[in-house]
């Protein structure tokens, strides 16, 4: 279990506090939703997150498999939706990989991609369309 302490800020900020680490990440609404954009958005953060869960899900199989990925890229890209609601309609992955990594490896890298817990907790609405770029 990981607790997170938010504080409200006003304005549309918020200031989130990671328990186990200490660590602080501020967030403010989007410019199109009444915000300032000073910062992540909430949906950023779902976006920023996928990208992350997905690297170092594929970054604790390579060390398995002694693969070294130091220097690979994550590009996220996130589309809302208005309509009926306001939600994120497509977050878009794009990883390029360090060389290097040996070409019977890669099918066992992009699995672990797939199978990171951040993609399997996303609601099946949400377009994920992910593309690896090997060197």
């Amino acid at each position: 279990m990981v607790k997170i302490h938010i504080l409200y800020e006003g304005q549309l900020h918020c200031r989130l506090t990671h328990g186990p680490s200490g660590n602080v990440i501020g967030t403010d609404a989007p410019k199109d939703n009444s915000g300032k954009g000073e910062a992540f958005s909430p949906t950023d953060l779902v976006a920023a997150a996928l990208g992350s869960c997905m690297m170092t899900v594929m970054g604790i199989q390579a060390a398995r498999h002694n693969i070294d990925l130091q220097g690979s890229t994550v590009a996220v890209t996130k589309e809302m939706v208005s309509d009926p609601v306001r939600r994120i309609a497509t977050i878009s992955v794009v990883l390029s990989m360090a060389p290097g990594v040996p070409r019977e490896k890669r099918a066992l890298l992009e699995h672990a991609a797939h199978s990171c817990p951040v993609h399997k907790s996303l609601h099946p609405d949400l377009k994920v369309p992910v593309q690896f770029i090997w060197p």
